[in-house]
């Protein structure tokens, strides 16, 4: 058993599992209502979205979480203004701003010439790196989107349901969209760290996936998908740690391979309990 309990015994080993612990859990809040909601788009601009403000804090020096956070900002305003005043469709604001953004962190990468080791860093992550400052501020982040997704649940399921009856009832749609914007912001910009800015889509929206096979109520579906989540990370460690490859890439893979056994195994039980009723029918 030491090539399943060795790796864990690291000290910095410890550390990225208990970040992509945590990232897990955050993702699974955020994640399921992405699900719920259809956003997974929403998701993977956010993530790129982050480019141009982590680009440009790497190269100022300044903590790139501010540079993240300020980006994804920007870009969630700029998709509700470009929405609103240009009466555009929801997909095609995020479509323009998602191009928009990434190329604008493409030109600052370009034009910084000893960039291209913080550049693999934002885009595919380091959980191997995460530190116990980092630690600390994704439990803060984990603490904030429990707290507001559960505070905001009712406004949330009606937003879900039917934007027109959450307004005729006084539930608040504008502000569940926009607690529900920020909960997909913060948890790609605080996850960036450990799977980088093009992975974080696959933990964000794998496990709340594969948890959705097996439950349809909203918090049922956060606890396994975060159960899931964190299965994926210690599992991805695990592999990429005796596989000699990339951790955060491993985790989203393996996440997303979660996701797919999952939809086998509801299939062949699906399959099954049609099956048996026929199969235990005994002739009189």
């Amino acid at each position: 058993m030491s090539w399943l309990t060795d790796p864990f015994s690291l000290e910095f080993v410890q550390r990225a599992l208990l970040g992509g612990v945590l990232v897990a859990v955050l993702c699974a809040v955020a994640g399921t209502w992405v699900i719920v909601r259809g956003m997974a788009f929403l998701g993977e601009a956010l993530a790129h979205g982050m480019l141009p403000g982590v680009a440009l804090a790497t190269v100022l020096g300044v903590p790139v979480l501010l540079g993240a956070a300020a980006s994804a900002v920007v870009m969630s305003l700029g998709i509700g203004i470009v929405q609103r005043r240009a009466k555009l469709s929801y997909d095609t604001s995020i479509g323009l701003l998602f191009v928009g953004m990434l190329a604008l962190g493409v030109i600052v990468i370009s034009h910084a010439g000893s960039f291209a080791t913080d550049a693999t860093a934002i885009l595919f992550g380091d959980i191997l790196a995460v530190t116990s400052a980092d630690l600390i501020v994704l439990s803060v982040a984990v603490a904030v989107g429990i707290a507001a997704a559960g505070l905001t649940h009712r406004s949330l399921v009606a937003l879900a349901i039917d934007e027109r009856v959450a307004r005729v009832l006084g539930l608040g749609p504008r502000v569940a969209q926009t607690v529900l914007v920020g909960l997909v912001t913060l948890a790609v910009v605080v996850s960036y760290q450990a799977v980088g800015s093009l992975l974080v889509v696959g933990l964000l929206v794998a496990p709340a996936v594969a948890a959705r096979q097996w439950t349809e109520r909203i918090p049922s579906t956060m606890v396994l998908a975060a159960a899931i989540g964190a299965v994926a990370v210690a599992v991805g460690l695990l592999v990429s740690w005796h596989a000699a490859t990339a951790a955060g890439a491993t985790i989203a893979a393996t996440a997303i391979a979660a996701a797919g056994i999952s939809w086998l195994l509801r299939l062949a039980a699906t399959t099954v309990r049609r099956r048996t009723p026929a199969a235990l029918v005994v002739p009189v």
